[in-house]
């Protein structure tokens, strides 16, 4: 068995400090997938580098991606597909610039 450093180790636990997750407020065995109950309330939780501390609060899935996920600049433009030559296949290749 191969045994990596303590000190990668302790570099993988630490980028993950700060991290944050949303758990649904719900009788049960525990968390489960975000998709099954949209509309239940979250609990957003927050990784000290030991355990899952409580951090904040959120009404539904949506507000809470809003809390997980923030858009701190806007979206790229897409970028303009390249032109395919004659013919039907799937194998085509772009056109040279003209």
């Amino acid at each position: 068995m191969d045994d990596e450093p303590l000190s990668q180790w302790a570099e993988r636990r630490d980028a993950r400090i700060g991290q944050l997750r949303a758990v649904p407020l719900l009788s049960g065995d525990g968390p489960r997938g975000s998709h099954l109950n949209p509309g239940a309330p979250r609990a957003i939780q927050r990784w000290n580098g030991h355990m899952w501390e409580p951090h904040g609060f959120a009404a539904n899935l949506a507000e809470a991606r809003r809390l997980l996920f923030p858009r701190t600049e806007a979206a790229p433009a897409p970028e303009a597909a390249p032109r395919l030559g004659p013919g039907t296949g799937r194998r085509r290749r772009p056109q040279a610039p003209r």
